[in-house]
């Protein structure tokens, strides 16, 4: 109980991702009781704090100086301050700056209270239909070989995949996706969460670069990407599609796929389907 009194507190506060009612009463409490904020974007968070009626001044914490300013999150701690962490939208730490100076926090024995409230992650699960376990990516690699080797390293996952992703790579990504994972899959894409723009589309892996490509304002926005997991007979024909791969290189595709299903038994319906997402992939 000594130790309590004589150290601050750190609050990781969960904040709107978009519309700006969406958070707690308790967080509110805390930003407008909290000694200190620590913010992503200074900016943003004053914004936000100005909206509720909260006279403060929040501090920076982003990913280019969370070294630095963690000791001054500690520091604050030390002198028995308490110190609320947000990011720009969301929960911190959560694909944005903040498990560094909670994980110091936590090595020095300090107080770590979680403020939960909005999260991309959670409502895009909570619309997208599906059950039970999932996995989350956070952000693929931007560049197009380090995006797929990820991918192909989740392509056997038997459950549901989640990732974010920016505008001007969403229809990159989604290629890969669709290449990588096989076109079958079903996807939902959520865009603009809680914001004037939000859109929910479900469809097949396969249509998803379609339905993007046909209106250039649904590329707009931040992206919340949900793909069902790896059908049970994807093992069966992963190596089918390698060899397949490898003939659509020389070969066009009637003959790479006759070839494919000598080589390998696989059926010829399911190498064809994966020879014309192939080529599609390689024309965008």
């Amino acid at each position: 109980m000594e130790r309590e009194r004589q150290r601050g507190r750190l609050y990781v506060v969960a904040t709107p991702i978009g519309n700006l009612a969406d958070i707690s009463l308790r967080a509110l409490d805390i930003l407008r009781s909290a000694d200190a904020i620590f913010a992503e974007d200074t900016r943003v968070t004053r914004a936000l704090l100005g909206h509720h009626g909260i006279d403060a001044k929040p501090r920076a914490l982003h990913a280019h100086n969370e070294a630095r300013a963690a000791c001054e999150v500690l520091d604050a701690l030390e002198a028995g301050r308490d110190v609320a962490l947000v990011s720009d939208a969301g929960t911190p730490g959560i694909s944005d700056p903040g498990a560094r100076v909670v994980h110091l926090a936590l090595a020095a024995e300090m107080d770590v209270v979680p403020i939960p409230g909005a999260s991309a992650l959670a409502a895009a699960l909570s619309v997208s239909g599906q059950q039970g376990p999932f996995a989350f990516l956070g952000f693929l690699p931007s560049k197009r070989a380090a995006r797929r080797r990820t991918l192909e390293e989740w392509r056997k996952f038997p459950h549901a995949l989640v990732l974010y992703e920016a505008p001007h790579r969403i229809l990159d990504c989604i290629a890969d996706l669709a290449d990588v994972l096989g076109g079958a899959r079903n996807a939902v894409i959520a865009r603009e969460l809680t914001k004037l723009f939000e859109s929910i589309h479900a469809c097949r892996l396969a249509d998803a670069y379609a339905w993007l490509a046909a209106d250039s304002n649904r590329q707009r926005g931040e992206f919340v990407l949900i793909v069902s997991g790896a059908p049970a007979d994807d093992d069966d024909h992963a190596e089918a599609r390698r060899v397949l791969a490898a003939l659509l290189a020389e070969l066009p595709v009637k003959s790479a796929v006759k070839m494919a299903v000598t080589i390998t038994g696989a059926p010829r319906n399911v190498l064809y389907a994966a020879a014309i997402e192939m080529e599609r992939a390689r024309e965008r």
